[in-house]
């Protein structure tokens, strides 16, 4: 895979970090820790396109 590929895979799954971040945040309950398990499992399906 070449790098512009894994760029764009990573701006791909930036929006939803953002965005997504913030729907999340208001969902639960203004918590913070419901954030950081979305974005860190956000990290973890970027992390496994980009290793390919």
């Amino acid at each position: 895979m070449d790098v512009s590929r894994k760029l764009g895979i990573l701006v791909f799954c930036g929006v939803p970090a953002i965005i997504g971040g913030g729907i999340v945040y208001a969902l639960f309950g203004h918590s913070a820790v419901a954030v950081s398990i979305y974005e860190a499992i956000l990290l973890l399906t970027a992390g496994a396109f980009v290793s390919r």
